[in-house]
């Protein structure tokens, strides 16, 4: 009996080590979105921007996140200091904490060898794996609402009130993460309460009621909270056109994902300072070969990422070079998770889940009743749902957003597979159910994997074609066999999860982009790292920054983007006396880039996208007159709030390229540098 149980451990220890070798391998080269480390290290150094969120230590501008996953980075980075590893730990650690929690959730409503299953297709979905070796903050989202939902089956379970309230005051804190993105999951969270609850309708209307009550308590007590604060007294609520976290959980990061309004392109509307229309942002890539340029930038919405791995802008198959957008996450349409690019991110299992919606439905029709197994499902099924509909037609969101798919699909295969195959054993009107699965997940894990051949070899899609075909015949072979029918299961789902298996390890073996991660073998065609050129021969140097060496072009323009902020930051230190602000940019994006080389504060004047109405020309020039802040950094050829960019054009004095790039040499070979432009106020 002990080795039995000894045996059982043995799985779900083997699995966790997997997910923690795909969370933490070279995790330390993996890079990271500069525009949240940038915000952890100030958040470590000042207790105002930590409270805040504030992107810059004198607390000027938030990031457009509410602070809570963000505490964490800052925590870690107060303890181990500033670097990419320590930016990512808390990520990774919640990667590989969710695997638990699958694990831990499923185990006493479908046993242990479903929890187990449903552990390891979770810790094989390619785009959390690739979100979570990164400092998006997705992955501690997913572990706090996968926490909520455990607090919630205890709810059930006992039948105590409290641990629903619980599981809804954790959503709230989720709500403080990512906001309206935490409540996707409610749909689930009130259907499965209500059918699963065993006291009566009325006490369930009033603990739903009560949970409901302090779910809105938790989620808007920073609201509150930054609205009970003078606006002069904390930070502009960065992303918010009127300095509101409620409208920026609403706006910016509620309606504007839906209808596409906060992608690339799009606030058209948004007013400027002056109430005024904001001219469209232009949206063209600002690295363009072009002398001098300092920040690979690749939309209002992607700030560039620092490290040693991927940079460059995603390209899928139908993705687009752009990979921001349309390019990024297709048109909307009701097959769009099932198209490229974002097919290869986390529907691999859907058609399977298909099916298992089927064989509930007859499962329940056959007994005549739901068991508490199927409410347990339905309940996965309500949580993938809505989600479904809302990345199918959503106009603008990031491919890693489909990382909140991976629970559902998870449990419904690890649980609802081992349901069908029991169905398969069961009569003639449900025999066809487990194969019928495994031919539609196979064909269409081809179909999408064939996709990428001209990224790796068109036989490995192939041979996993013939293998869920001879799983499918072996299937039949076996009938009246359990033992036999057992270990075909057991091979036809390792078969099912080796092409997920395979893109989940893409991220690990390729790096990813650590500010719009994704996975995939194409990741190999966007490899590339920075080329140190200590100690190189006279002419070596300059001749791997015209790309003449064979080296990766993108790996020497990022060492060039290196040595030319240090450049650019040490000029600043040493010329910007007593200014409050090192610097101020348009964009949050050039401000991160600084403050990561410097303890200074960097002011981003129109926030993440440049659009941010926080200062109006008078406000900014009084701010210079008062020796505030001295020097302004222009990229883009102006993108952003076009009234700041006209005042520092017309009132300032530029500085010349040479007197501040550290004598470097431009990338076309010298042409004056337009893309990044210095300028000083002299009163």
């Amino acid at each position: 009996m002990k080795k039995k149980q000894w045996t059982s451990d043995g799985w779900i220890i083997a699995i966790m080590v997997w997910s923690a070798f795909l969370h933490l391998y070279q995790i330390g080269n993996s890079g990271s979105n500069v525009y949240y480390t940038a915000a952890a290290k100030s958040m470590a150094a000042s207790w105002k921007a930590f409270f805040f969120a504030a992107l810059d230590p004198e607390g000027f501008i938030t990031v457009d996140k509410p602070p809570v996953a963000l505490w964490l980075q800052a925590l870690s980075v107060k303890l181990f200091g500033v670097s990419d590893w320590s930016v990512l730990l808390p990520e990774a650690a919640a990667g590989i904490a969710s695997t638990w929690m699958i694990y831990v959730i499923v185990q006493p409503w479908a046993g242990q060898t479903a929890a187990r299953w449903a552990s390891f297709v979770f810790s094989c979905t390619p785009v959390f794996v690739a979100v979570a070796r990164t400092n998006n903050i997705d992955a501690v989202l997913v572990l706090t609402l996968l926490l909520a939902t455990w607090m919630l089956m205890k709810a059930v379970m006992t039948q105590r009130w409290t641990w629903l309230v619980g599981s809804f005051a954790v959503v709230g804190i989720g709500f403080n993460m990512k906001m309206l993105q935490a409540y996707m999951v409610l749909p689930a969270f009130y259907l499965f309460y209500w059918l699963a609850g065993r006291m009566p309708w009325k006490k369930r209307v009033g603990y739903l009621l009560a949970a409901t009550i302090v779910l809105l308590s938790v989620s808007l007590s920073y609201a509150a909270v930054v609205a009970l604060i003078p606006a002069d007294k904390r930070p502009y609520i960065g992303g918010s056109q009127t300095n509101s976290v409620l409208e920026l959980a609403l706006g910016y990061n509620g309606i504007e994902r839906l209808t596409g309004e906060a992608g690339p392109g799009g606030g058209k509307g948004r007013a400027n300072v002056n109430g005024n229309a904001q001219p469209p942002v232009d949206d063209k890539p600002p690295f363009n070969g072009k002398a001098g340029t300092v920040f690979p930038d690749w939309s209002e919405e992607a700030p560039p990422t620092v490290g040693s791995q991927p940079q460059s802008p995603p390209s899928v198959p139908g993705g687009g070079m752009d990979g921001i957008g349309r390019g990024e996450i297709g048109d909307p349409g009701v097959l769009r998770l099932f198209q490229l690019p974002l097919a290869g991110q986390a529907s691999w299992l859907l058609p399977f889940a298909a099916v298992v919606a089927i064989g509930l439905g007859m499962d329940v029709w056959r007994r005549r009743q739901m068991t508490a197994f199927h409410q347990f499902l339905l309940f996965w099924f309500a949580w993938l749902g809505p989600m479904l509909v809302f990345f199918s037609i959503a106009g603008f969101y990031h491919r890693y957003y489909l990382s909140m798919l991976a629970p559902a699909i998870a449990v419904l295969v690890g649980a609802g597979g081992a349901m069908l195959a029991l169905l398969a054993c069961s009569g003639r009107r449900t025999m066809w159910l487990f194969p019928a699965a495994l031919v539609a997940t196979y064909a269409f894990e081809v179909w999408t994997a064939w996709q990428y051949r001209a990224s790796f070899s068109p036989v490995w899609p192939l041979a996993v074609g013939f293998y869920g075909l001879g799983m499918v015949c072996l299937w039949f072979a076996m009938e009246g066999r359990e033992h036999g029918r057992r270990i075909v299961y057991r091979a036809a789902l390792i078969g099912v999860l080796a092409l997920p298996a395979y893109w989940s390890l893409t991220p690990v073996l390729y790096g990813t982009n650590s500010t719009i991660p994704y996975a995939g073998p194409d990741l190999q065609r966007d490899r590339g790292a920075p080329m140190p050129t200590a100690g190189m021969p006279d002419g070596q140097e300059e001749r791997l920054l015209r790309g003449e060496t064979g080296q990766p072009g993108d790996g020497a323009r990022r060492w060039q983007t290196s040595h030319l902020l240090t450049s650019l930051v040490s000029y600043l230190e040493q010329h910007v006396g007593e200014a409050k602000y090192l610097a101020a940019t348009i964009r949050a994006t050039e401000a991160a880039e600084l403050m990561l080389h410097t303890d200074r504060a960097v002011m981003a004047m129109g926030g993440f996208g440049g659009t941010d109405p926080v200062l109006t020309p008078k406000k900014l020039e009084e701010m210079a007159r008062n020796g505030e802040v001295k020097y302004f950094l222009l990229s883009g050829e102006g993108r952003g709030n076009h009234e700041l960019v006209q005042w520092i054009q017309t009132h300032c004095k530029e500085v010349p390229f040479s007197e501040w790039n550290g004598g470097q040499k431009a990338l076309d070979g010298g042409a004056e540098r337009r893309e990044m432009t210095l300028y000083v106020y002299n009163g």
